[in-house]
């Protein structure tokens, strides 16, 4: 910018709408090359499949799943799967993710509790909980709780390690803080030790949902009669694999929603990260 002598002069204000407009252009190019990456895969799918270099009785083109997907979702069969899915996702989400928090913040906090319980935390996380199904069904059925406890046990391991790391990552002079003015347990568990570990107990809490998508589909294709999974496994055993791959699909698709979620809710919660 130039003053009335034709001299150039710093206008901050002009320099902060530069700065603001290329963090702009940035954001618009990502989200461009975002949109761009799965529509060229789709595509890339579509030209194989009709020139015959993928063979389309195993990877139908996706304008053919296109057309299944609203066949099914005209004739209701598809709702009716993915509402007994997204229910058994959250109800097992939340079930392993409350008590994963509360365990991890104590075990985190006392060192008693983290050396009573994390030996048992350690001997049953490297076994799959898909393996303890059959425990399961014995002990709740082969009704949906079976199927929210499965995914709860997938989803509480991932969560409780991460709390745990969250507040013993906790910078020391905090906690000698709130000890010297006298803070209540309460007020260690509530203003110290959640927020101080919130950011890494949310990527727990992500790496949770994705653990709770992959739970889901396994434990339909056993002892179940609808849900997504369900969907999956039965079209495959009848090869109608446009029907499997509208599944497939559909997991894809929430997974990458819920991940947009949370990780919108991390940025809400803690913008500092």
């Amino acid at each position: 910018m130039r003053d009335e002598k034709g001299n150039v002069r710093f206008d901050p204000y002009e320099t902060e709408q530069q700065e603001w407009k290329k963090q702009q252009v940035k954001e618009r190019s990502k989200q461009l090359l975002t949109i761009i990456s799965p529509v060229l895969l789709l595509l890339l799918w579509e030209i194989c499949s009709r020139t015959g270099i993928l063979d389309i009785r195993f990877f139908p083109p996706p304008s053919a799943i296109i057309t299944t997907f609203f066949e099914l979702a005209t004739n209701g069969l598809l709702w009716t799967h993915v509402s007994v899915s997204l229910y058994r996702i959250a109800a097992g989400f939340l079930l392993g993710v409350i008590p994963g928090v509360v365990i991890g913040l104590l075990m985190g906090l006392y060192a008693p509790i983290r050396h009573f319980i994390s030996p048992i935390v350690m001997a049953l996380m490297p076994i799959p909980t898909l393996a303890l199904l059959p425990i399961i069904i014995i002990f709740f059925g082969i009704g949906d709780f079976s199927k929210v406890v499965t995914i709860a046990g997938s989803v509480f391991f991932p969560v409780v390690i991460n709390t745990v790391a969250g507040v013993l990552n906790i910078e020391k002079v905090h906690l000698d803080v709130a000890k010297n003015y006298g803070a209540s347990p309460k007020d260690f568990f509530f203003k110290i030790a959640f927020p101080g570990a919130l950011p890494v107990m949310l990527e727990g809490i992500q790496m949770g949902q994705a653990i709770a998508l992959l739970t889901i589909v396994a434990a339909e294709m056993m002892g179940a009669t609808s849900g997504i999974g369900y969907l999956i496994w039965t079209s495959y055993k009848a090869f109608m694999l446009k029907e499997m791959f509208v599944g497939l699909i559909l997991i894809s698709f929430f997974g990458f929603l819920f991940s947009l979620f949370l990780r919108g809710l991390q940025k809400k919660i803690v913008p500092w990260r």
